[in-house]
Parts: structure tokens; C-alpha cells; sequence
């Protein structure tokens, strides 16, 4: 996915939608339980590879300045990773295989010298007003200069989407921006249970609006899955 930074930034962090795709087609564990360790990973790598091809012509839509600006300086960035149970990794056969800890470590493969701190305040199964609720306690006291949030999935197919979710996710952006961090919204996963019913459209139009009115970063994650899956991926 472009970033609007450096050119070999924004291809290398491209890998963060690889990850994501790997993720969340490790769910389908039978049929990777009789692969061998040693082959899996290669598979993971593999399936990595292919999903960056699906990249061409998207963008977060806009500019991470202040990372941007961290990592041009060589000052230590701090991120923070809220969201659920994709930012913990949920699933995952293996440690460190979050899309945020794949996200440092392309980052420093990209900028040996780069000094990330990352922290990840994921949560299973929670919703937009429970990340809200964690705004002080586990994002802003760390003073990020960028933060990842995946949000929507478990108020499309689990807890309901509440009627003042825009109101929410829009002050809480604003309390983000407030405080000098850059901002990426993660939308929902492109999956069979996030199908099942219209709220993924309406989580969809809701993430969608708040990036482009707060003039901040939207990954599109679940465009970016359809694209692959259509593809065969």
C-alpha cells in the first residue's frame, strides 16, 4: 500500500497488507496442520509475496508527516497499535507474526538505524466504544507519533455497529490528531462472517468518512483482501 513518504518506504510497507492477507487466511488451520513447520513458513513467505502484487493503485489517501519526519531525523518513533483481535495476532500460528510486529520489522529492514517502539494495545473481541474507552490508558501515555487502529470487524458481526459509532471514532481521532500522531484507520476483513450481513457496509462508510474528513490515513484492508481472494490468492 503507497504511504506518502519515501518511495522505498511506501513500497516496504507494503508488507503490512501481506501480513494482514497471511493472517487471516491462517485461519483456515485444517488445511495447514499437515504441513510441516519448515514448509509452512515458506508458504506464509510465499502467500506474502503474492499479496503485495495486489497493491498497485491503492494508498492510505493521505501523508504520515510526523513519521515521516521521525524517521528522516533518525528520532526514535513510537507507534501504537490499537484495535482487536487482529492487532494481537489472535489465530496466528506462530509469535511475532502480528501485522504490527511485521510492520517494525520491515521497517527496520528498510532503515537498519531506525529506533521503532512499539506498542500493542490489541484486545480480542473488542469493539470501537472499548478502544475508545482505552484512549488514555493505552495509547495517548505513551505519546505515539503514529497510531495503527483496526477497528470495525467485531461491531459489524458481533456487537452491533451503536448509533453514535461515527460521533465516537470521530472525537476520538480528533483527540489522536490533538495529541501530534499520525493516524491509520485498519477497516474490516474482507471474510465470510463479515459478509453475512449489510453492517459491513455501513462500518465500511463509517471508517471511510471519518478518514476523509479528519484528512487521515484509511488502510483498506478489506478491498486489498477481495482483491487477492478474487484473484486467487
Amino acid at each position: 500500500v503507497a504511504v506518502a513518504v519515501e518511495p522505498d518506504l511506501q513500497q516496504r510497507l507494503g508488507a503490512l497488507a501481506a501480513q494482514l492477507l497471511v493472517a487471516a487466511a491462517l485461519h483456515h488451520r485444517e488445511q495447514l496442520r499437515s504441513r510441516p513447520v519448515a514448509d509452512l513458513a515458506l508458504a506464509q513467505q510465499a502467500a506474502g509475496d503474492a499479496c503485495l502484487a495486489f497493491k498497485k493503485g491503492m494508498s492510505l489517501g493521505t501523508s504520515l508527516a510526523r513519521t515521516r519526519t521521525k524517521l528522516q531525523a533518525g528520532e526514535p518513533l513510537v507507534v501504537v497499535a490499537l484495535g482487536s483481535s487482529s492487532t494481537t495476532g489472535f489465530g496466528l500460528l506462530r509469535s511475532g507474526g502480528a501485522f504490527p510486529d511485521v510492520m517494525k520489522q520491515e521497517l527496520l529492514r528498510l532503515r537498519p538505524s531506525a529506533r521503532i517502539e512499539l506498542i500493542n494495545s490489541g484486545r480480542i473481541m473488542e469493539n470501537i466504544s472499548e478502544n475508545v474507552a482505552r484512549l488514555d490508558s493505552d495509547v495517548l501515555r505513551y505519546k505515539p507519533d503514529l497510531v495503527v487502529w483496526q477497528l470495525g470487524s467485531n461491531d459489524a458481526v458481533w456487537r452491533g455497529i451503536a448509533d453514535n459509532a461515527k460521533e465516537m471514532l470521530n472525537g476520538a481521532v480528533k483527540r489522536l490528531k490533538a495529541a501530534n500522531a499520525d493516524v491509520i484507520l485498519v477497516d474490516l476483513q474482507y471474510a465470510p462472517l463479515v459478509l453475512l450481513t449489510s453492517r459491513h457496509a455501513k462500518m465500511e462508510k463509517i471508517i471511510a468518512e471519518v478518514a476523509r474528513e479528519q484528512n487521515v490515513g484509511q488502510f483498506p484492508r478489506f478491498t486489498l483482501m477481495k482483491k487477492a481472494i478474487d484473484g486467487g490468492v
